[in-house]
């Protein structure tokens, strides 16, 4: 197997607990990371690239996005950001779309972000169903989703569709939606909140999913307090996802659990939302991951670098947790331990900096600062 060596790093972010950040490092591997260490002591490999003192950080680990959709929402955006309060309803524009697109038209749009995202450093990415609503539709989404992106999580939750009764609707998402999807899935979720589903409602959907093998996420506490973060706790998800309103009590059980607690900047941004607490989290001993929630109704972008910009920027973290949240975090977020670090082992996900320091991330906010990603060891920009 051809193997790399990547020379002359200035600063390398490993997100292994045994080694930390290194400078002056290189860094050898072939489809996983082989070898880390000082530039000196660097073994030889096929080939060599000398990054003349780049920074190099684990890939974005993007754990929240909505990615299979057709259709375009900016009418919707232009009047939020005009003064139109942010709902869930707007997602029915996006289902529509999405049913009246074909297969071809779903997997260009699905590969065309995905894409977008790589050329910015995202080597692993999780999208939902959700625009779909209808048990064909659903496993439509899922099919596609799981030829491309490396987790795929069942969002059958997350809207009931106009003009079908909601309690039939969640006993469809629980029964035979829920049994068509899951060749397809690992996760389930639900959108636990006002004007979507509530408590009594998604612990149904959830413990469906878990009945069937599906992982759990939550989407909780996006548009005030609520049960999600309680729920997801008690149920053992993975992740609760938005975390914008969160109680006391909310950021103790985060920080008991190994739920992790994904928090989605932009989406606070574009739908004009305070920040999630994010210094408050960590403070208390919560683990956190920063994700995208690319979708085009509330969060229309790819750059994790954006969101790690914002999370240090206005909420408050370090640039180190910022990174982590977006590496690491995501890993933990998806219960995964290949991935958000580059110690020996782990999947050759390799991201240079056109920047001596990861901190330019938040020092140059908007500037595109990737110089070089590889996915599993192969390079992809």
């Amino acid at each position: 197997m051809h193997s790399t060596l990547i020379t002359g790093i200035g600063e390398l972010t490993t997100n292994d607990p045994g080694l930390g950040r290194l400078t002056d490092a290189a860094i050898v591997f072939d489809s996983h990371v082989r070898w880390v260490g000082p530039a000196s002591s660097a073994p030889a490999a096929d080939e060599r690239i000398d990054v003349a003192g780049r920074a190099v950080l684990p890939g974005w680990v993007d754990s929240h996005t909505h990615l299979l959709f057709a259709g375009d929402r900016t009418a919707e955006f232009e009047a939020r950001m005009a003064g139109q309060a942010y709902t869930a309803g707007g997602i029915a524009v996006t289902v529509g779309a999405t049913r009246e697109a074909s297969d071809d038209d779903l997997l260009a749009n699905l590969h065309k972000h995905v894409a977008e995202a790589a050329h910015q450093g995202t080597t692993t990415v999780e999208t939902k169903t959700g625009y779909g609503l209808t048990v064909a539709d659903e496993v439509r989404s899922a099919r596609i989703a799981a030829g491309v992106v490396d987790e795929v999580t069942f969002l059958g939750a997350h809207l009931v569709p106009a003009d079908v009764d909601k309690d039939a609707y969640v006993s469809l998402v629980a029964g035979v939606m829920l049994d068509a999807v899951v060749p397809y899935a690992r996760w389930a979720d639900v959108f636990c909140e006002r004007g979507a589903f509530d408590e009594d409602e998604s612990r149904t959907v959830l413990e469906a999913a878990a009945a069937k093998g599906l992982g759990l996420r939550v989407h909780g506490n996006q548009l005030g307090e609520g049960p999600g973060v309680r729920l997801a706790v008690e149920l053992g998800a993975a992740s609760v996802d938005h975390c914008t309103y969160l109680s006391a009590a909310d950021v103790e059980a985060l920080s008991r659990s190994r739920t992790v607690a994904t928090l989605l900047p932009a989406c606070d941004l574009s739908t004009r939302q305070p920040l999630a607490p994010g210094r408050r989290l960590l403070d208390a001993g919560a683990t956190i991951a920063l994700a995208s929630n690319c979708n085009p109704g509330s969060s229309y972008t790819t750059s994790m670098a954006f969101n790690v910009a914002t999370a240090v920027l206005q909420m408050g973290l370090t640039v180190e947790e910022a990174v982590t949240a977006a590496t690491l975090g995501g890993a933990k977020a998806l219960r995964r331990s290949d991935v958000g670090h580059l110690g020996v082992g782990a999947r050759a996900d390799v991201h240079v900096l056109e920047a001596p320091s990861a901190t330019h991330l938040a020092y140059r906010p908007g500037v595109p600062l990737t110089h070089a990603v590889w996915r599993e060891g192969r390079q992809v920009r």
